[in-house]
């Protein structure tokens, strides 16, 4: 009834659901609440601690591990106990009913005589105390002898008696099946377990029947539950303990771990206060690099006018005034003038050289290719020379202060170039690669001594060095010089 009832119930809800939408999809709210519940239950676990994680999941592994390792445990314990009481009654019914079956070796049957010595033992007070039926078969799978006299001289089928004819004791604590040969055990409503024992020959040793008996199991399952009880309090305690040792060793890992996060946090807290301070400090620099680039090129500007305006006007009024002069001096003194005349004439040229030199063109407006072909063109007016331009792919765009010290370096170093090496085998070379400007002067003059490239001395060559240095590494470009007998090159490197 009760699986007709279980049977009925899952035909009913199979129905239910038949009769729903197979296609329809669950209701957003229902997914958007276990979506929250799964959210809320993550930031949970993510506030406790770390050790109080480990424990938990230890906990849940150490206690699985745990309970198949106890499963194990007592189940093994169950079957030694068990296989231990059956061969120690198997050795203690074998004394008792081998000598009533050695006449089936001759007649494989039991006579009158026999069955009715072992209805005696059977009766017996004190065999009754632990043993509550006995049956004897044969080979074939027929019951010759029963306490249950209503099965005595069927047959049934060989699967209980198998192992026992190869000489195996065999028991079984569990409850009894479903048969008829064992419903006279069943009706008894008491813990029995069932032992089949081979019953051999006296003479020979050969199998000559198999004994069936059911004994008491009051006592085994009392001992068995004792000690499956004590093998889980083992087991439990054991695992408690290791529980406990592991919380302590995390905790005071974790312990260390945050105060290890606390001490790094503060560093990358200073570190990083210290980057902004720097980042601030960078930006101060370099706005201050600027300004000073242009200040100074104001400068160079303002001399270079005052130069044109008050100087120069004076000289030219001077070669005026000799002129005059000229017209009313004798002979003598016609002499004097002249050379009054070409030092002033040469003084004049050399002011407006230095004016022309300090004031700058408009480069704003110019790209990078035509500031070098601008400087290179009036330092060959300047100076009768010529110079060779090698230029690859450069930068559309160029920012002022990166112009105007690109147009000071080569106008600088094309100086140094006609000055010591009177102009022989002037190049500017530019390239742009890999984010990268190359910019070199090189001249085919003798070189440079050694110590015609230190800076720490005075001189107007060094002086002039030191600034070129100065203002290619005040935009955070990189100068250096080689120099060989076939030349000299200076170069600058700037990343943009």
């Amino acid at each position: 009834m009760e699986k007709d009832a279980r049977a009925e119930s899952k035909n009913q809800a199979f129905t239910a659901q038949e009769t729903e939408s197979p296609g329809e999809p669950a209701p957003v709210c229902e997914v958007a609440g276990n979506g929250i519940r799964r959210t809320r239950i993550g930031g949970q676990a993510r506030e406790l601690s770390r050790s109080t994680q480990f424990v938990i999941v230890a906990a849940v592994i150490l206690g699985l591990t745990m309970f198949f390792v106890g499963n194990l445990v007592s189940e093994r314990i169950e079957n030694a106990a068990v296989h231990s009481a059956a061969e120690a009654a198997a050795q203690y019914m074998d004394t008792f009913l081998e000598p009533y079956v050695q006449e089936m070796s001759r007649d494989n049957a039991l006579s009158a005589a026999s069955v009715q010595s072992l209805d005696r033992l059977a009766e017996s007070r004190s065999l009754k105390q632990h043993i509550v039926s006995i049956k004897i078969w044969r080979a074939d799978g027929t019951v010759i002898y029963g306490t249950n006299k209503a099965i005595t001289d069927r047959k049934f089928p060989l699967d209980e008696i198998t192992e026992a004819l190869k000489g195996n004791v065999v028991t079984d604590l569990k409850d009894l099946k479903e048969e008829d040969e064992n419903e006279f055990e069943r009706k008894l409503n008491m813990p029995l377990y069932e032992i089949y024992a081979p019953l051999r020959d006296s003479r020979t040793g050969d199998i000559i029947a198999v004994g069936e008996f059911y004994e008491k199991a009051d006592s085994l399952k009392r001992e068995i539950n004792r000690v499956r009880q004590q093998v889980w309090v083992d087991v439990g305690t054991a695992t408690l303990a290791m529980l406990t040792l592991l919380f302590f060793i995390v905790r005071r890992s974790d312990k260390i771990i945050l105060r290890q996060q606390v001490a790094l946090r503060m560093r990358l807290q200073e570190q990083t206060r210290l980057h902004l301070s720097n980042a601030e400090l960078q930006h101060k620099m370099a706005t201050a690099t600027q300004e000073f680039s242009r200040i100074n090129e104001l400068t160079l500007r303002r001399i270079g006018a005052d130069l044109h305006d008050g100087p120069a006007q004076l000289l030219t009024l001077i070669l005026i005034r000799l002129d005059d002069l000229a017209e009313n001096c004798s002979a003598v003194d016609q002499e004097s003038l002249e050379t009054i005349r070409g030092a002033a004439t040469d003084a004049l040229s050399e002011v407006r050289d230095l004016s022309r030199g300090l004031a700058l063109p408009e480069i704003n407006d110019l790209s990078l290719e035509e500031e070098l072909q601008l400087v290179a063109q009036r330092h060959e007016q300047r100076t009768g020379t010529r110079v060779t331009l090698t230029m690859g792919r450069l930068p559309e765009a160029a920012p002022l202060p990166l112009k105007l010290c690109l147009y000071r370096f080569v106008q600088e170093t094309l100086n140094n170039a006609f000055r010591h090496a009177n102009g022989e085998g002037q190049v500017i070379r530019a390239q742009y690669v890999d984010e990268v400007l190359n910019i070199s002067v090189r001249d085919g003059g003798p070189g440079m001594a050694q110590d015609a490239m230190l800076l720490d001395t005075s001189g107007r060559t060094r002086l002039g060095l030191a600034g070129l240095r100065y203002r290619v590494e005040s935009l955070g470009g990189l100068f250096s010089i080689d120099s060989s007998a076939s030349g000299t090159s200076v170069n600058a490197q700037f990343k943009l």
